[in-house]
């Protein structure tokens, strides 16, 4: 069962390749990032050969920040998102994330590259935005959707807090497209991503979760009908890097 499937009540959801109890999924992924917050990022470099920099720059390039934008970024503990965000002329953003160890990272990025305001840091759950409707110019999340527990729930929360033509973007792993890239994608996924982890990080189940997540996650085409069933509008999803990772946006009309 994938996310999005469940609605509480005794159901369950998946956690990478197992399915369990949907209250006990929020604990299990606060976990896994408990272990990893500190060299997420250097990860992130490790396993993408630098590459998830261009899939960030693609989706602030299409965000197009300006400085009278409120942006909250979902799952964005690390303040990556965030402080291209702040780079690229962006206005004031709130950055969201279950998981405090994860924020305390983002914080001290920031400060350490003296962001002392515009910036708020937040701890709290995408499917219960400590937010009023309809206060935000943007929202995105950016490798965070597929650990929610609910991912439709997450989705209408993000068009309720949306102003009336505000601009939802999510950039996140998918399915690809290219035949000849695919096998060769699933043999570095499985073998050497957790191999690294318990190098870098000293957790390979973590990053075994993370891999096997991707694969339970929906394909483009059921996180865009995903979307539209949210209530958002003109939804347009965008391949990168063959289908590895895809931009899906959207608007709150």
């Amino acid at each position: 069962m994938m996310q999005g499937d469940t609605n509480r009540g005794g159901a369950t959801t998946s956690f990478g390749f197992r399915d369990v109890a949907a209250g006990e999924k929020s604990a299990l992924v606060r976990g896994v990032f408990d272990t990893v917050a500190r060299r997420y990022d250097l990860m992130n470099d490790l396993m993408s050969g630098g590459v998830h920099r261009l899939w960030k720059s693609a989706l602030i390039d299409q965000l197009k920040p300006r400085a009278g934008m409120h942006l909250l970024d979902v799952a964005g503990g690390t303040g990556d998102i965030a402080l291209r965000y702040h780079d690229a002329g962006g206005g004031q953003v709130t950055v969201l994330d279950v998981n405090a160890q994860m924020l305390s990272v983002g914080r001290d990025r920031a400060l350490d590259r003296g962001v002392t305001s515009g910036m708020q840091w937040v701890v709290g759950d995408a499917e219960t935005l400590p937010l009023a409707d309809a206060t935000l110019d943007a929202y995105t999340i950016a490798f965070g959707l597929r650990n929610v527990t609910d991912m439709d729930r997450a989705l209408g929360e993000a068009r309720r807090v949306l102003k009336p033509g505000g601009c939802f973007l999510c950039l996140e792993f998918s399915r690809v497209v290219l035949p000849l890239l695919s096998g060769l994608y699933d043999r570095y996924s499985f073998s050497v991503v957790p191999a690294l982890g318990a190098r870098i990080t000293g957790d390979a189940d973590a990053y075994r979760y993370l891999v096997e997540s991707i694969r339970r996650f929906p394909d483009q085409a059921a996180l865009a009908g995903a979307m539209r069933a949210a209530g958002l509008d003109r939804v347009r999803v965008r391949n990168l890097s063959g289908g590895v990772v895809a931009i899906h946006a959207a608007w709150r009309i």
